[in-house]
């Protein structure tokens, strides 16, 4: 590990039946940071194939609460981005978080097709709430993700006034649609400047 003059903390949430698979551009990214010397928690959330709501907002509750004193980033994929509507929803942040990542965002529409996150349909929010959780939220997303075909610049970015960069078939932005090391994504991590945009991969 080396040293790094300025640590920082990062909480990496995971989606629906995501079991942490070495391919998968979460676990490289923990991987990436954590040898650079940053407190990093990417923890595997019970029951990933049936998740429930509450547990999960548990969950995250106690990561937020973890080391006082650190700048916090939250990087969110699929259903993480969900469980993070809600924990702003229920005004949860225990602790000042810095910046906020919600990649691929699943639609309410797709998550109530299944009894299994039907729970996790993002709740109604304001963009003062959302603004208020975080010094700044961020999503990326592909027009052709299986998982919001409404789109996610429609669904979250317009109707919250959050930033989107939107990837270009990239699909659900997971291994299956080639993001496993996603060196830009690093790169904003590492960035001081909240509104740094994120590309996709590089191909």
């Amino acid at each position: 590990m080396t040293d790094v003059p300025d640590p920082r903390r990062f909480v990496i949430l995971h989606g629906w039946e995501n079991h942490r698979p070495p391919g998968h551009w979460q676990h490289w990214l923990a991987g990436q940071l954590t040898g650079l010397g940053h407190d990093v928690a990417y923890p595997q959330l019970p029951d990933p194939d049936e998740p429930e709501l509450t547990v999960w907002l548990a969950e995250l509750r106690t990561l937020l609460a973890g080391p006082p004193g650190q700048r916090v980033t939250v990087v969110c994929h699929s259903l993480a981005c969900a469980l993070w509507l809600h924990a702003v929803a229920a005004g949860q942040q225990a602790v000042p978080v810095e910046r906020v990542l919600l990649v691929a965002p699943p639609s309410g529409g797709f998550l109530r097709q299944h009894p299994q996150v039907a729970a996790f349909a993002p709740p109604p929010l304001t963009p003062a709430q959302v603004a208020g959780a975080a010094g700044h939220t961020r999503i990326v997303c592909s027009p052709d993700d299986p998982c919001c075909p409404e789109g996610a610049t429609a669904e979250f970015a317009a109707p919250l006034h959050l930033p989107a960069d939107v990837i270009p078939a990239g699909a659900h932005l997971n291994p299956a649609s080639g993001y496993g090391p996603w060196p830009a994504l690093l790169a904003w991590c590492l960035t001081p400047e909240a509104a740094t945009p994120i590309p996709g991969r590089a191909p």
